[in-house]
């Protein structure tokens, strides 16, 4: 469940609960409207969260499965 949370849950809560939120702040972001860059840092940000959850939870189970083999 973990796994889902971090995976899929907290990029979703980034990206589209606090879209509203980061659709009203009118600042810019080296020149890039802040929504923009807030949207492009949760494409780098996710991928981050899916390496967090292969290191954490699938790693072992892909070595155990090599051993086995």
């Amino acid at each position: 469940m973990l796994k889902l949370l971090i995976g899929l849950g907290l990029p979703f809560v980034g990206v589209i609960g606090l879209l509203p939120w980061a659709a009203s702040n009118d600042f810019y972001v080296f020149g890039v409207p802040f929504i923009y860059a807030w949207i492009f840092g949760w494409f780098v940000l996710t991928s981050v969260c899916l390496q967090l959850c292969w290191i954490l939870f699938d790693k072992k189970a892909e070595q155990r499965e090599v051993r086995g083999a």
